[in-house]
C-alpha cells in the first residue's frame, strides 16, 4: 500500500468511527477549506485540515494525496475524486439493488435516465409547487434527476453516476440487509 492509500485508509477508518455521518462530515469540512470554490485543495490546504482533524502529514505526504486525486494536473487535490475514494466499497448486494432501482428509473433502456424516462414513472402534479403554479411537473422531475446527476447536471442520468449517489448513502447505512431493504422500500423493488 502507497503513502497516498494509507493516508485514505485513516482517513476512512476515522470517517466509519464517527458513524453515518463522518464521510458526510468530512466533506463539509473539506469544502469549507476550499475558499475559493475550485472543488480543489493544493497540498498546504490538504495538510492544515487534516491536521484540525488530528492527522499530521508531512509535505511529501501531501504531494503524494494530491498527485493521486488530481484530476486535471493542476497540482491540487479533486475534493469529489478523493470523497469518493473514502467512500467503503459497495458490497454485491447493494449494487445489484442500486442496478435495479435504476434499471426501474431506465424506461428506455439504453442506460441513461432523462426526464423521458422518469415521465413514465414518476408524476411530479401532486408537488405542493405544481399545485401553486409555481412549477411546472417538469421542473418536478427534474429537481428530481439533478440529485443523481454529476455536478454538470445536464439532464441525463447514467448509472455510474446513480451508483455514486448511492455509494454515498451506503457508507451510513451499516448492514446489507438494512441497505437492500430501504432501497426497495424506497423504489418499490
Amino acid at each position: 500500500m502507497d503513502t497516498a492509500d494509507a493516508i485514505v485508509e485513516k482517513l476512512r477508518a476515522q470517517c466509519l468511527a464517527r458513524g453515518a455521518a463522518g464521510i458526510q462530515g468530512l466533506a463539509r469540512f473539506f469544502r469549507r477549506l476550499d475558499r475559493d470554490g475550485s472543488r480543489s485543495l493544493d497540498a498546504g490546504e490538504l495538510r492544515q485540515g487534516l491536521a484540525k482533524l488530528g492527522l499530521a502529514l508531512d509535505e511529501a505526504e501531501a504531494q503524494s494525496v494530491c498527485r493521486r486525486w488530481d484530476r486535471n494536473g493542476s497540482g491540487t487535490l479533486d475534493l469529489e475524486e478523493f470523497l469518493r475514494a473514502l467512500r467503503p466499497p459497495m458490497s454485491q448486494a447493494r449494487e445489484a439493488v442500486i442496478a435495479a432501482a435504476f434499471a426501474k428509473l431506465d424506461r428506455s433502456g439504453d442506460g441513461v435516465v432523462t426526464l423521458g424516462d422518469l415521465r413514465g414513472v414518476y408524476s411530479g402534479r401532486n408537488h405542493p409547487k405544481v399545485r401553486t403554479g409555481e412549477w411546472t411537473e417538469d421542473e418536478v422531475l427534474r429537481r428530481f434527476l439533478d440529485n443523481f446527476d454529476s455536478s454538470e447536471k445536464d439532464g441525463q442520468v447514467t448509472l455510474a453516476e446513480f451508483q455514486d449517489y448511492y455509494s454515498g448513502l451506503s457508507a451510513s447505512v451499516d448492514t446489507d440487509e438494512e441497505f437492500v431493504a430501504m432501497m426497495s422500500s424506497a423504489w418499490q423493488l
